[in-house]
């Protein structure tokens, strides 16, 4: 007799279905459910630009841009006018940046080709880990090293460039296709959506290329300002004659040091003085705004995701540059002086509930404060060698006031002679006066910024001035003393500029 196993085959799958499902049922019962994200503390989304003047945003006061998605950022928190770095140049600004520390103490004080990072010393990112943030860093990184004290990073090689650029991870470097403005947002909302722990406050630093030399836009921005006359800067013209010899003998005037790749084409036949300037200006300046055009959009796209996501109430957003940058000011591109332009950065900071919408301070904050914000948030401890100050009092009006905060700030400068031929110097700035030493020439400027905005005539020298002279002398060596600045302002003879003369009436050699 034949026997229908049919049905025994059917009961036992039915048997093993069932005790599989309880089996998964009581392992699901014994998994610990996913820690619930850590509210108590923010998340802080760091977006720097490079080269980014402050006077290329429209919240700012620009006359020749507008930047509605970073306006946001300002509407819903607030704007610093002066922000400033204490090195104009990007590797030096990225290393104060994630150390609080001053260039002659981090030890990364230019951007030559043997100038590398030391990734072993303390850092805010490697203290936030220890506090128990995800830290991650995209985009450009600058430093000629390896990132340190992050969980995550994808970064540019050097300076990265606009169009299919490589990038390396810790899979080693790879190639994308398409532009890095647009690239390096989508990295970082792929980090924001996919690759962080949900669990953790996350610390991502989103650093752009743009808008660096030489100023490549994308295709959707690439006719902006076709049709329109950029007005030029009131120092346009600067002849340099009321200054030291530095300011005369640089090499970054847009008239004679711009280059073809900059301008991406040869000027009109017969194009010669004034015109061909404005000519060179007029295709330097809007190619550098068509570059922050695509920030600017890039931005409102994370901006809509942190909205989208529910992340925004609980996310610290800062937007900065790591310097300032010429837009023709005194004639000139690029940065490196401790000339407002270049000194001067960007500042916004938004972080709901915690900091008044549409609000504005005019206190002195310099990139070395950034660290120390950041660790404040984070609830951790501050190191005493770090050598700036946390703004959380200035962004939640904690009762600073004037008297609280610093009155002045001091400024080093070495990269010499290339590029640019800026001479090294030191500086230091009050709400008032500027007062700069170039140390390679023997000479000095002093600045009344009150009466002379837009700093065309140094009165140092001039005896209306004595007593401003010597109070402002007296206050450069305190900073030097109080901040351990031990270099020595000599510059190596081969490397010394001429110009011991000083400038016609007003510079005399000290």
């Amino acid at each position: 007799m034949s026997v229908d196993r049919t049905w025994m085959t059917v009961s036992i799958a039915s048997v093993l279905t069932i005790a599989a499902l309880a089996a998964a049922t009581r392992a699901a019962d014994e998994t610990p459910a996913p820690k619930p994200p850590d509210l108590s503390r923010p998340n802080i989304l760091f977006i720097m630009a490079d080269d980014h003047a402050a006077h290329a945003l429209s919240c700012d006061g620009s006359k020749i841009n507008q930047t509605p998605n970073l306006d946001r950022i300002a509407a819903g928190g607030m704007r610093f006018t002066n922000c400033f770095v204490t090195n104009s140049l990007c590797g030096p600004s990225r290393a104060a940046l994630l150390t609080g520390k001053y260039s002659h103490l981090n030890g990364f004080r230019d951007n030559a080709p043997n100038t590398v990072f030391d990734g072993s010393q303390q850092t805010f990112p490697k203290l936030l880990q220890h506090a128990g943030y995800e830290t991650a860093i995209i985009g450009k990184w600058h430093l000629n090293s390896e990132p340190t004290g992050f969980d995550y990073w994808d970064i540019l090689p050097g300076q990265g460039v606009y169009m299919n650029p490589a990038f390396i991870d810790k899979a080693g470097r790879h190639v994308v296709k398409g532009y890095v403005t647009d690239i390096i947002t989508d990295k970082a909302l792929d980090f924001l959506e996919n690759k962080r722990d949900k669990s953790k406050p996350f610390c991502l630093m989103y650093h752009h290329k743009a808008p660096h030399r030489s100023w490549v836009p994308d295709e959707k921005h690439a006719n902006l300002y076709e049709d329109v006359d950029i007005p030029v800067p009131e120092t346009f013209d600067d002849d340099y004659s009321h200054r030291a010899s530095p300011a005369r003998n640089q090499q970054m005037q847009i008239d004679r040091d711009l280059n073809h790749e900059d301008l991406k084409q040869d000027p009109p036949p017969g194009l010669t003085g004034e015109a061909l300037k404005k000519w060179k200006y007029e295709r330097f300046i809007k190619d550098y705004l068509r570059c922050i055009a695509s920030i600017d959009d890039n931005v409102g796209r994370v901006l809509d995701y942190l909205d989208k996501s529910g992340l925004a109430a609980n996310t610290i957003v800062i937007y900065t540059s790591d310097n300032g940058f010429f837009l023709g000011d005194h004639g000139w591109f690029d940065k490196r002086w401790m000339y407002e332009e270049s000194l001067r950065v960007p500042l916004l900071v938004r972080y709901p509930g915690h900091i008044k919408p549409g609000s504005v301070s005019d206190a002195f904050v310099l990139n070395e404060d950034f660290a120390e914000t950041f660790l404040d948030y984070a609830g951790a401890a501050i190191p005493p060698d770090m050598q700036g100050h946390s703004i959380r009092p200035l962004l939640e009006g904690g009762g600073v006031t004037p008297a609280d905060w610093r009155k002045s700030m001091y400024y080093h400068y070495y990269e010499f002679p290339q590029p640019h031929h800026v001479q090294p110097h030191i500086g230091v700035r009050t709400d008032r006066y500027k007062l700069i030493q170039f140390y390679g020439t023997g000479e000095w400027e002093l600045f009344d910024l009150a009466k002379d905005p837009h700093e065309l005539n140094s009165v140092y020298g001039d005896n209306n001035y004595t007593a401003v002279q010597q109070e402002m002398k007296a206050e450069l060596q305190r900073l030097r003393t109080e901040l351990k600045d031990n270099d020595p302002l000599t510059v190596p003879a081969d490397e010394q500029q001429g110009g011991k003369n000083g400038a016609k009436g007003a510079i005399k050699p000290e």
